[in-house]
C-alpha cells in the first residue's frame, strides 16, 4: 500500500491550511499544557514562560475559533473566572504531538545550560 502525500504546497489543501494554523509555537505548546486538563489563565500565562497576556489571549481566543479549546466561564460577575480546556477536536492532537516528543528524545540533543 503507497502513501499517499497530499500537495502541501497547493493553498487550498487541508494539511497545508492546518500546518499553517498550528505553526505557532504558541498554540502547539498550549496543546501541550491543556493535555494535563482545564487551566485558567494565569495559570496557562505561568506554565509558558516568555508569553504575553495579550498573545495568550489572542492564541487562545483563535484556538477557540478554530475549534481547538474550550472556553468554560466559572464566575459571571467581575472578576469573572473563565477556564480553558482541549475541545474533542484539540485532544485529537495529543497523539500526533506525542510522536513529535517521542521523535525529539530519540534525535535531538538539548542545548548545554547557558
Amino acid at each position: 500500500m503507497a502513501i499517499v502525500v497530499p500537495d502541501v504546497l497547493d493553498e487550498s489543501c487541508a494539511t497545508r491550511q492546518a500546518l499553517e494554523r498550528l505553526a505557532s509555537k504558541w498554540r502547539v505548546l498550549l496543546i501541550y499544557a491543556l493535555a494535563a486538563g482545564p487551566q485558567r489563565h494565569a495559570e496557562l500565562r505561568r506554565r509558558l514562560p516568555g508569553i504575553t497576556q495579550k498573545v495568550l489571549t489572542e492564541t487562545l481566543r483563535g484556538m477557540e475559533a478554530d475549534g481547538l479549546v474550550e472556553r468554560r466561564v466559572l464566575r459571571q460577575e467581575a472578576p469573572q473566572h473563565v477556564e480553558y480546556s482541549l475541545s474533542a477536536l484539540g485532544k485529537t492532537l495529543e497523539g500526533p504531538l506525542q510522536a513529535v516528543c517521542d521523535w525529539a528524545t530519540v534525535n535531538v540533543t538539548p542545548a548545554p545550560p547557558a
